[in-house]
């Protein structure tokens, strides 16, 4: 803290906070590079897949106005975030931006929900990797090896890459997601074409939408944007971060809001006509590659969804790692996951331990016969309730910053204010005790996380005090 009373971490000329880069390879990732690693925690071209089905089942035709509505309210968030990038670069993320703001336990409760975030997001899209690659492997092979084998491949990959190398890591991911979506882009603009472009009047008069399940729909919806503000955790790798960081999040969330409404409107009208609703379908891309003339795509997309989903599981490895780092010199836990690896200049526990959690995640649910969509399904709703939490802490976070500058603004305390609403709307849309087990225990797993991340908020709250006066 600052003798004015002002977090040291939110000033822009703060050389403590540009330059210690906690071991961390400092100014290796491009621009691009760092956009990169919020595109693959979102994992853009599996939404079209896997996402987008599951929303129409709730919204039908409005899928398109849903991921319009949820579009604005990530703009929202990414505004907040992209504020306080500006300030403050650190491989903490939203945490930093808490922490350093709001009291010791506000700045607590976002690093646990963001780690279980980052950590049961990567779980949920090696479920949707294990499907698509059981998929694949049974369509060339006509069988597939156990879930056990493909899901200890799959996180014995990706944990090497995160363990091994930041920079082949954000290569990796940038051109795993950018042949993956031109593939899509293309099936759907050839789809479009042969429609003849023509306005689906029942999509855009909202044709038998149910108004009660918009809310579900938008929570739904908010796992594929989800991971798009991951750019932050490489506050200490990327070039010149107070520019790159805000950039790439904002960048994100526009690109990837234009492409899944894209998607969802081309899906929706793609499906008109076939036996099979696009709810139930196994892959509907496939399907609609078929329609579009061009079915060798279907399978090169199926491709593309399965390496895609990896590389979603190895930017929440690198995410996560970083949070455990900042939580660590925060003293939130031991001291061994904010240490870096003298080489490779990367957090070596922290990479081994998210590793290992999502791996038991997903073991877990495996050896009780729950199948890769359901992981996929499951997990991504829990992780939600991580990221709802961690982005509304940064919105109340926020005017305090700007407060703490000088720089009090009524506009950005407005747009804090309507942010935190619209995530506490989004939290409450989740709950829906109709549900069938077990998604209705959901909320309550959720809930007894963040109580034990509290008892050991409380365990260790004189040595995050400590270290908080001192910095």
């Amino acid at each position: 803290m600052t003798k004015s009373g002002a977090p040291a971490d939110v000033y822009p000329k703060d050389e403590m906070n540009l330059d210690a880069g906690y071991g961390l390879h400092k100014g290796v990732l491009s621009p691009i590079e760092t956009l990169a690693q919020s595109v693959s925690a979102m994992a853009p071209s599996t939404s079209p897949s896997l996402t987008i089905p599951l929303v129409f089942a709730l919204a039908g035709n409005g899928t398109w106005f849903v991921y319009l509505l949820t579009t604005a309210a990530m703009l929202l968030v990414g505004f907040c975030i992209s504020r306080f990038a500006r300030m403050s670069a650190s491989p903490g993320s939203l945490y930093t931006y808490t922490a350093d703001t709001l009291r010791p336990s506000l700045g607590a409760i976002g690093a646990w929900a963001l780690l279980l975030a980052y950590v049961a997001t990567g779980a949920s899209v090696a479920g949707g990797a294990l499907y698509y690659g059981n998929i694949l492997l049974t369509q060339f092979f006509g069988s597939n090896p156990p879930a056990l084998a493909t899901l200890a491949l799959v996180f014995i990959i990706t944990g090497a890459v995160a363990y091994r190398d930041v920079k082949l890591s954000a290569e990796m991911m940038l051109w795993v997601e950018v042949v993956s979506v031109s593939l899509i882009v293309i099936v759907l603009a050839l789809l479009l074409s042969r429609y003849g472009f023509r306005i689906d009047m029942n999509q855009l008069r909202l044709k038998g939408v149910s108004i009660p399940h918009l809310g579900p729909a938008l929570v739904l919806a908010m796992f594929s944007f989800v991971g798009f503000e991951s750019a932050t955790t490489l506050g200490g790798e990327a070039r010149e971060p107070l520019k790159t960081i805000p950039r790439a999040v904002i960048q994100c969330a526009i690109l990837a809001g234009v492409f899944f409404m894209l998607c969802a409107y081309s899906e929706v009208l793609g499906f008109q006509g076939e036996t099979g609703k696009l709810s139930d379908s196994t892959s509907p891309l496939h399907v609609l590659a078929r329609k579009a003339g061009v079915s060798p795509l279907g399978t090169a997309i199926d491709f593309g969804a399965f390496v895609s989903m990896i590389s979603c599981v190895l930017a929440c490895t690198t995410a996560a790692s970083r949070v455990l780092l900042r939580m660590s010199h925060s003293g939130l836990i031991p001291d061994l996951f904010g240490r870096t690896h003298k080489k490779f200049g990367t957090p070596v526990a922290g990479v081994v331990i998210t590793s290992i959690a999502m791996f038991a995640m997903t073991v877990f649910l495996a050896l009780r016969g729950v199948g890769g969509t359901d992981m996929y399904g499951w997990l991504g709703s829990i992780s939600v309730f991580g990221f709802l939490t961690a982005y509304a802490l940064v919105a109340v976070a926020l005017p305090f910053a700007r407060k703490a500058l000088g720089q009090h603004s009524l506009t950005i305390t407005v747009i804090s204010g309507f942010t935190v609403l619209v995530m506490i709307a989004g939290a409450i849309g989740s709950i829906d005790p109709s549900q069938p087990a077990p998604v209705v225990w959901f909320p309550y797993i959720y809930l007894g996380y963040m109580a034990l991340g509290m008892i050991c908020f409380l365990l260790r709250r004189k040595i995050v005090h400590a270290r908080r006066s001192a910095s």
